[in-house]
């Protein structure tokens, strides 16, 4: 029997020449993430047991983002404790404030992500590398702590889940249409620990910034990782890109590899998707739900606060004004900086929104943009359970940010089609 591509990866991290799914490995990482919420209480653990070090400098990298800038005295501490570990520890990869973006942005556009490689980080939506075919999943802060410590952690090898895409993109439609569709079939525990690797025709017309909104919510629906084979597409994006070392492994799947489930997606056949409250597979087609009113939208996130994802927008917001509260906030400083330069942030401004520094913000409820009891949010973010981005008795509309865009202008769910 042949191997997945995340039976690969775990096989070469445990120095296995094959593995099934199931079985238990110890492998090594080569790649972590670390923020504001999750890395101080793993720096707390490692004080606490007397462990004063890092597996490899090299292989660490940090970034303020949940609450950047702080935004009381807590997250301040919180910031505090990050900068004086990663100043003591040398830590070459460092992006404090002015330099800090969402993590699952910063880390691909920064040159850390490489094809192959088994790549972990405190948080949930660490899947987004998988993208790039290596093995990427999130992690709590215990384990954050013994991968800092060793570079080791173990894992079960997940079994492997099969999605193709089909057809062609129609007006209006995007990746975030697709993951919402596919999450809707599936729900929000059907791919519990499990691999969803995607693969299909329709991939060749998706930017890695698309590809990385997929793989970005694969936890939604329980996977332990996301997973798209590499391409002409994932290398162009990584030359002149990477950091440290350039060279890497790449993993295919096996003709005849196993997977529990498989399922075809005609992305041709796709409408513009919104998710209603309170989960991420409460998907509904624009047809079914256009002209409920919001009191707010919120474009950004680690899942669509990308450049490609802010010119979507701003195609749609330029010469209109918005008629709800609509906030803005690009992933990285790059982006931000891109998002100026190319007249994006004039037109957001012209339009009468909100543009933010980088940060995660109101996606987690933290700020910048938090609801009050009984408002609604059409948003670009992943994730819409109860009490998400505020109150809760708020309620969070999660769609693409051509939707999102749409609705801001017309202050209620509107079809982004009527813009394109």
């Amino acid at each position: 029997m042949g191997m997945t591509i995340t039976e690969k990866i775990l096989a070469r991290a445990a120095g296995k020449t094959s593995v099934q799914a199931g079985e238990l490995v110890n492998a090594n990482v080569d790649m972590i993430m670390c923020h504001d919420v999750t890395t101080p209480p793993a720096i707390s653990m490692l004080k606490e047991k007397g462990i004063d070090k890092v597996f490899d400098p090299e292989k660490i990298v940090v970034t303020p983002d949940h609450f950047q800038p702080a935004k009381d005295i807590k997250s301040a501490e919180l910031h505090k404790r990050l900068d004086s570990w990663a100043k003591e520890k040398k830590l070459p990869y460092y992006y404090k404030l002015g330099r800090a973006g969402v993590c699952h942005a910063l880390l691909p556009e920064q040159g850390h992500i490489r094809p192959g490689e088994v790549i972990v980080g405190g948080d949930s939506h660490t899947c987004t590398y998988g993208a790039f075919g290596a093995f990427s999943t999130g992690i709590g802060s215990t384990d954050l702590a013994a991968a800092i410590a060793t570079g080791v952690l173990w894992f079960k090898v997940p079994t492997s889940m099969k999605f193709t895409l089909n057809g062609s993109f129609g007006k209006g439609v995007y990746s975030k249409d697709v993951i919402l569709e596919v999450i809707r079939r599936i729900g929000t525990d059907g791919a519990l620990y499990r691999a969803m690797e995607f693969v299909g025709p329709a991939l060749k017309e998706m930017t890695m910034e698309a590809r990385m909104t997929i793989t970005n919510m694969a936890i939604e629906a329980g996977g332990k990782n996301g997973v798209i084979g590499f391409d002409e597409t994932t290398k162009a994006y990584l030359d002149g890109r990477l950091k440290g070392k350039t060279d890497y492994t790449v993993f295919e799947s096996d003709a005849d590899a196993e997977y529990v489930h498989e399922d075809t997606i005609d992305c041709s056949a796709l409408e513009p998707m919104v998710a209603f409250p309170n989960l991420p597979s409460n998907g509904k087609t624009i047809g079914e739900c256009a002209g409920e009113a919001m009191d707010q939208c919120y474009i950004g996130s680690c899942t669509n606060g990308r450049i490609e994802d802010l010119r979507i927008a701003a195609g749609i917001i330029k010469g209109n004004e918005v008629a709800i509260r609509t906030i803005v906030v690009p992933a990285t400083p790059e982006i931000w900086k891109q998002a100026i330069d190319e007249g994006l942030a004039e037109i957001f401004y012209d339009a009468g929104c909100v543009v933010s520094a980088p940060t995660c913000g109101a996606c987690l409820g933290g700020f910048m943009g938090i609801l009050a009891e009984g408002e609604k949010c059409v948003s670009t973010t992943n994730r819409n359970f109860v009490g998400r981005m505020g109150h809760p008795k708020s309620g969070v509309y999660l769609a693409s940010p051509a939707t999102a865009a749409a609705s801001a202008v017309e202050g209620k769910l509107a079809d982004p089609r009527n813009y394109l």
